[in-house]
């Protein structure tokens, strides 16, 4: 991975562009989309979450593989021309197996075949390239193609192994969410009873190994306790892949004021 992390990817916001002439609602609205269109030609929009890989795992194999994503799959969540519609320039795939999973011993079998749905949907697809870091989310960007990341959505799949998280990394995944719906046995999940009050020594080791390999540490569904204390140990930015803020819809796994208060630092 490069040495400029993934965050230094730029981004920018309507928000800090000069608001159009006045006009009628209609100019106003065509004057604003188009002027979005053409930052996100400048810009790569991120997305940070796509469950495509599990809703072809679920077509089975080798069914999946007769899907033309390349056209309009309305069955789907994503495909390319919806991808292209709405200008993303850079998605993570979400890697996901249910946490359930790890009291079988299948939730690191799970996540591999999801992986290898992943690599194999960008190997058929060339308007997708898979990305390693920002240098290469902004290369693939101006080529025209879209960027393809990983995000391993949830601890418990990498079964305790440092290794395994290595291994994720080493093909592709770029960031890992601590926690799914259930605590893993270093961390605790917001919609579980607490164990650990947050990481415990484990956890902790497993956080600072990230930020030594280069994967975000996604802290959306764990617990606000687990949140604190990933911004206590974590010494890179971390990442809410798919969260909202507690206070704007009051749901467990949304984020509390007193972490958003911490992010800047």
């Amino acid at each position: 991975m490069a040495r400029r992390p993934l965050a230094a990817v730029a981004l920018l916001t309507i928000s800090a562009l000069p608001l159009p002439a006045s006009g009628s609602t209609s100019d106003s609205s065509s004057e604003l989309l188009a002027r979005a269109q053409a930052i996100l030609e400048r810009a790569p929009l991120i997305d940070a979450h796509n469950d495509l890989p599990s809703m072809l795992i679920e077509k089975g194999d080798p069914d999946w593989r007769a899907i033309d994503l390349g056209k309009v799959q309305p069955q789907l969540c994503a495909d390319l021309p919806r991808l292209r519609e709405g200008r993303v320039g850079a998605q993570y795939w979400s890697i996901f197996t249910d946490a359930e999973n790890a009291h079988k011993g299948t939730s690191l079998h799970e996540a591999v075949r999801e992986i290898d749905v992943v690599l194999e949907m960008i190997r058929r697809h060339p308007e997708l390239e898979l990305a390693r870091s920002a240098d290469d989310i902004e290369r693939i960007h101006r080529a025209g193609r879209i960027a393809s990341l990983m995000g391993i959505e949830g601890g418990h799949m990498i079964e305790d192994s440092l290794g395994v998280l290595r291994i994720f990394h080493r093909l592709g995944a770029r960031y890992m969410t601590l926690t799914h719906w259930n605590n893993v046995p270093w961390a605790d999940a917001a919609t579980d009873r607490p164990e650990q009050d947050g990481l415990n020594e484990r956890g902790e080791e497993i956080v600072r190994e990230m930020n030594r390999l280069g994967m975000f540490v996604d802290i959306s569904h764990v617990s606000a306790a687990t949140m604190l204390d990933v911004l206590r140990v974590s010494r890179a930015p971390v990442l809410f892949s798919h969260s909202n803020a507690r206070a704007v819809a009051g749901h467990v796994r949304n984020v509390p004021d007193e972490v958003l208060r911490l992010l800047p630092a």
